[in-house]
């Protein structure tokens, strides 16, 4: 507690409270540790929580499609998730823990909700700190776009790189070179570049550092170059040249053009480190020193199964949320009675509440069947060079730069326990895509149940009321349509689709080598993007606003033939069949049949056929 006390006083003076109401306040939070690159929360979910950063980084982070713009990093003692002190509105950033062991206090809106009306004076110096802050952030958001736009590239002068096809002219204001532009007007194809995947990009950092370290270590390559190499690799994890990773996604020669992409840009900016100009590939090459004790075949897919298990911690967290929403759904909804239903038609009474919980748990099943098919994209294959037997890699190179990459990303990472075939398989990659659309299919079944259960409002069973997103018609005045459902969906069926493409591009692995790894990175990397983004726009923009409509699922269960299925263990399933087929062809009820006919007595037929009694399993009477 004195750590916390060191870090409190100061924040406590800056506020102009005590510090004791302020340890008082954080006292009623939370702790939790967050392992490296965890998400707090997402840009666009609700805020639930205020928090106090009590150990390690918080990175705050904009953006949802591949490429973030870093906006601040918060250090010991600092508040996030602030803006809750303010609105109501959703996160309008992404959190994320930098290193290991970040550890944050999280006091519940509640408690600030109590805080506010018992203590207005104290709730409102701290909403007038957070406001101060949210202030500076804004200006420093200002000087940096101005600085960016003071600072925009212009071309004026061009250098000349050549490779074994001949030279091309440069921009000197590029840090790619000649390898990368020939794959720029070879491969225009999808338009979507390596910089859209930031995760991917620092994939290759953390595979060229680790290599580079190495290499180092082993005298392959001389200690300045292999410094310089290392700091170049650092200002891109930190988020610098990601604009001059250009080429495209999708793209012939097994990964080659994105593997010299990253040796060139981390050649040029090693020479500049070194104080030489860019294109002096005499003194730092990319394939002499970058590419060193490499080969595309082992850097390659040990960058794709990084950046895929980066990706998937944050499609994990969003899944959470959604998990979350829906738990919370199960509670709320957990005394609303309703029928069940089974291939569209009337089955047995259930509760709102237990319709949900099942969709929360299909959400946890996913997740922890993504999480196992993880598992083997931490067995790499660097040190297996061209196929597997190491050519042109110096002993010990193999467990070193493992040893070494392990320690730079973080991970559990393990050397395949036979190179060769670790360069050829892509199992573990058709295996996560299979995973994957196990995950989509799950939540796609989530998203069909909502548009049934909110179908109407008049003519469907509208036994639930979505959030109303935007008018659902040009022609149709006042229709409202299910539009987050729909779209989750259609993004579920992108996925399923992606399972098909890495199933084939995994087959289509020949002797040594799989030429088409680099749709399968696409493929993964976009899915696991569109899957984080479709749980995210879902918890938020849909199932944290849907209410019940308790009387219509009343109205339901009380008009049902399907409760009669409670008399079978009775009067047997001839005369409950028979009372059935009657109240259908009638339009009586079961109950007034049942009494008629004199098979059972009023008190006995009122506890069987108790719609509260018929949710969970039962003793009968004798």
């Amino acid at each position: 507690m004195t750590d916390l006390r060191t870090q409190i006083e100061p924040a406590a003076r800056s506020m102009g409270v005590a510090a004791a109401d302020l340890a008082s306040l954080i006292e009623k939070g939370k702790q939790v540790t967050f392992e490296g690159a965890a998400c707090l929360f997402h840009e666009s979910t609700p805020r639930e929580w205020l928090g106090f950063v009590l150990s390690g980084n918080v990175e705050i982070v904009r953006g949802l499609h591949g490429t973030q713009t870093h906006l601040a990093t918060l250090t010991e003692g600092a508040l996030v998730g602030e803006g809750l002190l303010l609105d109501d509105g959703a996160h309008s950033t992404s959190a994320y823990a930098r290193g290991a062991g970040t550890t944050v206090i999280q006091i519940p809106r509640a408690v600030m909700n109590e805080l506010k009306a018992g203590k207005p004076d104290f709730y409102y110096r701290l909403v007038a700190r957070v406001a101060q802050r949210i202030s500076d952030r804004l200006r420093m958001a200002s000087d940096m776009l101005a600085n960016q736009k003071a600072a925009a590239p212009q071309v004026s002068s061009y250098r000349v790189e050549h490779d074994s096809l001949g030279e091309r002219e440069i921009p000197n204001n590029a840090y790619y070179g000649v390898q990368t532009v020939r794959a720029q007007e070879n491969f225009a194809i999808s338009g979507v570049p390596l910089k859209n995947f930031a995760h991917f990009v620092r994939a290759l950092a953390y595979v060229k550092k680790a290599a580079a370290q190495a290499n180092g270590e082993l005298e392959c390559i001389p200690s300045p170059v292999a410094e310089a190499i290392v700091k170049a690799c650092d200002e891109i994890l930190a988020g610098k040249l990601h604009d001059h990773f250009v080429v495209d996604m999708m793209q012939g020669g097994a990964g080659t053009s994105t593997n010299m992409n990253a040796n060139e840009v981390i050649a040029n900016r090693g020479l500049e480190l070194m104080g030489h100009a860019k294109g002096e590939y005499k003194h730092l090459h990319p394939n002499d020193h970058v590419n060193c004790s490499q080969s595309t075949n082992d850097a390659y897919p040990t960058a794709i199964k990084l950046a895929v298990i980066f990706s998937l911690k944050d499609t994990l967290a969003a899944m959470g949320e959604l998990r979350s929403q829906l738990q919370a759904k199960e509670t709320e909804f957990a005394h609303v009675l309703k029928m069940g239903r089974t291939e569209n038609q009337d089955a047995v009474p259930m509760t709102l509440g237990q319709e949900f919980g099942a969709y929360a748990v299909m959400v946890q099943s996913a997740m922890a069947a993504l999480a196992r098919s993880a598992e083997e994209l931490h067995e790499i294959n660097m040190g297996a060079t061209a196929i597997g037997t190491g050519i042109c890699s110096p002993p010990g190179y193999a467990d070193l730069v493992t040893k070494r990459l392990v320690e730079g990303a973080g991970l559990p990472l393990r050397k395949a326990f036979n190179l060769v075939e670790a360069t050829q398989d892509s199992g573990a990659f058709a295996q996560m895509a299979a995973t994957m659309k196990r995950a989509a299919v799950q939540v796609s079944k989530i998203c069909n149940d909502l548009r049934w259960l909110s179908s109407g409002p008049r003519c469907g069973l509208n036994e639930i009321n979505l959030p109303p997103m935007q008018p659902g018609s040009s022609i149709m005045p006042g229709k409202v349509n299910p539009v987050i459902p729909e779209l989750v969906s259609q993004i579920c069926y992108q996925i399923i689709g992606y399972d098909v493409t890495i199933s084939m591009a995994s087959e289509a692995s020949e002797l040594e080598l799989n030429m088409a790894e680099p749709i399968i990175a696409y493929d993964l990397l976009h899915g696991l993007m569109i899957l984080k983004n479709a749980c995210v726009t879902l918890a938020a923009r849909c199932i944290s606003g849907i209410t019940a409509n308790e009387d219509r699922c009343r109205h339901f269960v009380q008009n049902s033939i399907g409760i009669v299925t409670a008399l079978n263990p009775v009067i047997g399933y001839e005369k409950s069949a028979s009372i059935a087929k009657e109240a259908l062809k009638t339009g009586g009820s079961v109950y007034d049949l049942v009494l008629q006919k004199g098979w059972l007595t009023k008190e006995k037929l009122d506890d069987l056929l108790s719609p509260a009694k018929m949710t969970d399993p039962r003793q009968l009477p004798a």
